[in-house]
């Protein structure tokens, strides 16, 4: 996540906010004013994102299943284990070499990794104590949504997943990433207005799993914070909900995900900047005197903060909440469909927000806030409060069943990789690793795995064919020139998988 260096710190007089308070350290050009575009910057098209107010349940025709294996042979051929990738080769070769190449991908793109100093990848696991080798279907558990999508109830679900974080060109790694799978049991309600034949909205229950991406900038603090701390939150505020909501069998479930999310964003926020005691094993629970612990130390300093894109995922819906620049895309029937809208500070409606405030857009090396931020909404980055606002925007979209896969990534990725090409890179990536090592192998292995771990960081409990994904995405972004931290998420949400039989 870029951000300026600071020419000369300056405030503000005092007429620019109605409550007049003094910006400390504002990385700010001197004269900002004289630096204003005449006219307001054109708004990105991108604007597709309902507001804070208006969350979009999206349902959207799925066309039918064909072979895979005709996408699979339309990769192109083998590619010898010993042919390098090669920074100066043209990206669609990139590409055809990182799908097809049987060498491991630490392998593959080791000139450039080597280069340029890549790292580790820092992942967490956590819980997932059931046995999910056979997911169960309730029956008669199903129903339609608009537009021919079908919403299948299954117990047991878990997703098969891979990630990968790597500092890429950046002198310090300052992404974060967290799976969580089975983190909280949604009740039915919150998952459809409709009425389900022999299931009781109140009672029945489906496994979700949470995946998150934290793009940290001015430091890592805030957003190691959230990948700890989010979906905890997450769980406390949809557990309270659930309880507020008492016998009633039909409920607005779209505006109690936005309350949930809303409230959880806004109470991490809250942490980071010490204005509310930070949760841990002692401060969940009341001391011996019945007094809650008081507001603690911030997090991180002002300058410090982080975008947040979280995915929840269970068997009917794939529900998505967005701070800042980093994106949510599904892929659905060989095609892009993005879950989230990045926070610009030049998107038509973040821009006309920011200036009604009395905050100030400016064209520096990009549109930015006050000429510093590069987005419009985060977690943490006091010092440009209340501009800078931590307000997720939130997409409910049903399952459909050709739905192939859900990648959640940093900006490292997006900048130098169109959705279209993500996408078309992840599907065929899975079509490969499934077409090569059989299509059962890569379940199994998962769910042995995902019944094993616990809350541990930088354990191998993922599915192998999502995690050759995640690689191949994030060294195709590097091979491109990103130079940014590269964070992502493949999320495999193929039922099963389809080929011709070898005559």
């Amino acid at each position: 996540m870029e951000e300026l260096s600071p020419a000369a710190p300056a405030l503000f007089p005092a007429p620019l906010l109605e409550n007049p308070m003094e910006i400390a350290r504002l990385k700010l050009i001197t004269d900002a004013a004289a630096l204003l575009p005449p006219d307001p910057p054109d708004p990105s098209p991108a604007t597709a994102a309902a507001a804070a107010e208006d969350v979009e349940l999206r349902s959207i025709a799925g066309s039918d299943d064909d072979d895979d294996d005709d996408d699979a042979a339309s990769i192109g051929p083998e590619l010898s284990a010993e042919s390098p990738c090669s920074i100066a080769s043209d990206s669609s070769s990139v590409a055809e070499e990182l799908l097809n190449s049987d060498t491991p991908f630490c392998e593959i793109a080791d000139a450039a990794a080597k280069a340029v100093g890549e790292s580790s990848g820092d992942t967490m696991a956590i819980g997932g104590e059931n046995d999910v080798s056979a997911p169960a279907v309730v029956e008669p558990a199903t129903c339609r949504a608009g537009g021919g999508v079908r919403s299948v109830f299954l117990l047991d679900y878990v997703p098969l997943w891979g990630c990968t974080s790597i500092c890429g060109r950046r002198p310090e790694m300052e992404d974060a990433v967290v799976a969580a799978p089975r983190f909280f049991d949604i009740p039915l309600r919150l998952l459809t207005s409709d009425a389900v034949d022999g299931l009781d909205p109140c009672s029945f229950r489906l496994p979700a799993h949470f995946f998150g991406v934290y793009d940290g900038h001015g430091g890592a603090q805030v957003a190691n914070y959230c990948r700890d701390r989010i979906h905890v939150a997450l769980v406390e505020e949809l557990s309270s909900i659930d309880e507020g909501l008492g016998k009633d069998p039909v409920v607005d479930f779209k505006k109690q995900w936005e309350r949930a999310f809303v409230d959880c964003f806004e109470k991490v926020d809250d942490e980071v900047g010490g204005k509310a005691s930070r949760a841990n094993a002692q401060s969940m629970e009341e001391d011996s005197d019945g007094i809650e612990e008081g507001p603690s130390e911030p997090v991180a300093p002002e300058t410090v903060g982080s975008t947040a894109v979280v995915a929840v995922i269970c068997s009917s819906h794939i529900i998505v909440a967005n701070c800042g620049d980093s994106r949510a895309v599904l892929c659905r029937g060989k095609q892009p469909m993005p879950l989230s809208v990045d926070h610009k500070p030049n998107r038509e409606d973040e821009y006309a927000r920011i200036e009604a405030g009395g905050g100030k857009v400016i064209q520096w090396n990009g549109y930015r806030v006050f000429g510093v931020l590069a987005m419009s909404r985060s977690i943490g980055d006091r010092y440009l409060k209340p501009w800078i606002i931590p307000v997720p925007e939130v997409t409910i979209i049903p399952r459909a069943k050709d739905d192939e896969c859900l990648i959640l990534a940093s900006d490292g990725l997006w900048d130098v990789i169109s959705n279209e090409e993500a996408c078309d890179v992840a599907r065929k990536r899975l079509l490969v690793w499934h077409k090569k090592n059989g299509v059962s192998s890569s379940s199994s292995s998962s769910s042995s795995s995902s019944s094993s771990s616990t809350q541990q960081r930088g354990g191998d409990f993922t599915d192998p064919a999502a995690q050759s994904a995640a690689d191949c995405l994030s060294k195709l972004a590097l091979q491109k020139g990103s130079k940014d931290n590269i964070t992502v998420i493949v999320v495999d949400l193929k039922a099963q998988r389809k080929f011709k039989a070898k005559i």
